[in-house]
């Protein structure tokens, strides 16, 4: 009479099978993801160098390491949607938003950018602290002007991101990402705001320091 153990030595075989399968995907892929990460956080800081090529460069890099590990994944959705090609992704969109606004050029689409929903989302949400870091750099030359048309575009997408109201596990914990770039965009607006009355103040003093010369 066939035992259980007779019976489980075919599934298990099958099963570790299945596992060693998985794991080599992963450990695939996780270096790879880990790569795109690098790409995308020295493509910003590229962009905040105006070094748009470059930019460019890494950019196109991280899609490619990010396409690679997707097709590693491709047979094991469950460690695709595990997390960290999620991080990669979202990186690698929070880089190219950066970039489009900065260089003034149209934002991509989630489809252009082959990005989940929550990736894209998160991405751009995530844009708002870099362009808050890109009015802090350009109020120190005086460029006021500029900085509101940076605010306009960093207040554009806290607009669209409070109008989704989904549960956290379907837009990878999009709320918390929305309660942030609220408080980047509150910071940036005062910020923004003392840079120019300390503009006008000055005007107004140079005036009268010309009418008593």
């Amino acid at each position: 009479m066939e035992t259980i153990g007779d019976q489980l030595e075919p599934i298990m075989a099958r099963l570790h099978a299945t596992f060693a399968d998985k794991n080599a995907a992963r450990e695939k892929a996780l270096p790879l993801c880990r790569e795109a990460l690098r790409n995308s956080a020295n493509a910003i800081r590229a962009v905040h160098r105006e070094e748009f090529g470059r930019a460019e460069e890494l950019i196109a890099g991280a899609r490619s390491l990010i396409d690679e590990a997707r097709e590693a994944l491709k047979d094991h959705p469950d460690t695709y949607h595990a997390g960290f090609v999620h991080d990669a992704h979202k990186e690698y969109v929070e880089a190219c938003t950066t970039l489009a606004v900065i260089a003034g050029r149209p934002l991509p689409t989630p489809e252009e950018l082959s990005a989940s929903p929550s990736a894209y989302l998160n991405g751009i949400g995530e844009t708002v602290g870099e362009l808050r870091r890109h009015v802090l750099d350009r109020l120190r030359t005086g460029d006021v002007d500029y900085c509101e048309t940076i605010l306009a575009a960093m207040d554009d997408i806290y607009g669209v991101m409070v109008t989704v109201d989904y549960p956290d596990a379907m837009t990878s914990g999009l709320r918390r990402t929305t309660d942030a770039t609220r408080g980047i965009l509150e910071r940036t607006r005062g910020d923004l705001t003392v840079s120019v009355r300390q503009r006008e103040l000055e005007r107004k003093l140079s005036e009268f320091q010309g009418k008593l010369g």
